[in-house]
């Protein structure tokens, strides 16, 4: 049975997105890179598999080239896409954050931070 063009492989890489993206776009490392505000030379990297991108430019080419979802690319690139957060949820986190001292308010920002900042590697 053959997998449809639009599924990508379980184990695609971070260049094979890249790839399938120019391709479908008709677009080069040049164009991509002026679209998303990068330098060709970081594309290229990534074209090669010499390197993958922060979350920041992820979340930046799904939405430049909206065939790509951010859960696809951040899969290519061996991450896991952050959740989105709904004005529910934001305002719970919120409640939560307001009822504690700063000292607590400090130490959660730290640990949050941390923990959304291994999301980068």
């Amino acid at each position: 049975m053959e997998v449809p063009k639009s599924t990508p492989p379980a184990d695609e890489t971070f260049a094979q997105a890249l790839a399938a993206l120019k391709d479908e776009y008709g677009v080069n490392d040049s164009q991509v890179a002026k679209r998303i505000g990068a330098h060709v030379s970081t594309v290229n990297n990534w074209a090669h598999g010499k390197a993958t991108p922060r979350a920041a430019a992820i979340r930046t080419l799904a939405v430049v080239f909206p065939k790509f979802t951010e859960e696809r690319l951040f899969a290519a690139a061996g991450k896991r896409a952050p959740a989105p957060l709904s004005p529910d949820r934001r305002d719970a986190v919120l409640e939560v954050f307001d009822r504690l001292t700063k000292e607590q308010q400090e130490m959660l920002l730290i640990q949050a931070s941390a923990v959304a900042d291994s999301n980068e590697q």
